[in-house]
């Protein structure tokens, strides 16, 4: 079942009542159509690129580094590059740089002024992401964090708290699991998970095949 109605000049709108923000959005979006500034199929192409920005792109860049080590070490010197090579578009990233996890040094994002994040690579960010909870805590007490999210570090792992900003955006290699030794990149991927990628959490366990 549909999830617009058309009115009586062509327009879809959602069946569900919207709120007063929503009504706004879409009367300027007709505006905009109305004097010809964009296009519905304009609007539609954004969309579709907003929604092909997930952290399956994230995770596809992830797992060909660990089973390429070639690509890996392209990755981490020129990230946007490396986008590019799979498909990615990362150039509205200005700088972008890659944080490889070992076992001795875990690192971890935040933006710690709002919510600055690599959306080309994970999509949108997650609202905890976006708290002030999250953005004061990580800083103050990244283990604890961490914690809350089930990773707990040993003393003599080495915790480092990366800062977004409107310049600079981060994305965390994650150690690959144990155990995953001959493994394609189709596995691989669905063991990289966007936590994992903030630096929240390592990646999933291997499970058995």
């Amino acid at each position: 079942m549909a999830d617009t109605v058309t009115d009586d000049h062509g327009h879809e709108h959602p069946k569900h009542e919207l709120s007063h923000y929503a009504k706004r959005i879409y009367a300027i979006r007709e505006l905009l159509v109305e004097k010809g500034v964009i296009t519905e199929k304009d609007i539609q192409c954004q969309i579709e690129y907003q929604e092909a920005r997930t952290p399956a792109n994230g995770a596809k860049l992830v797992a060909r580094a660990w089973t390429d080590p070639a690509f890996k070490a392209r990755f981490i010197a020129d990230p946007k590059a490396a986008c590019a090579e799979m498909g990615i578009d990362a150039t509205a990233i200005n700088e972008f740089v890659v944080l490889e996890n070992s076992e001795k040094v875990r690192h971890m994002v935040v933006c710690t002024l709002c919510s600055c994040y690599p959306r080309p690579i994970l999509g949108r960010p997650p609202d905890w992401y976006k708290s002030f909870n999250y953005r004061q805590r990580s800083v103050a007490d990244p283990r604890g964090v961490m914690r809350e999210f089930g990773l707990e570090l040993s003393d003599d792992v080495e915790v480092r708290v990366h800062d977004s900003t409107a310049d600079i955006r981060y994305i965390v290699l994650p150690l690959r699991p144990a155990g995953t030794e001959g493994w394609s990149t189709a596995d691989l991927e669905k063991l990289v998970t966007r936590d994992s990628m903030i630096g929240v959490m390592d990646a999933l366990p291997a499970l058995p095949q």
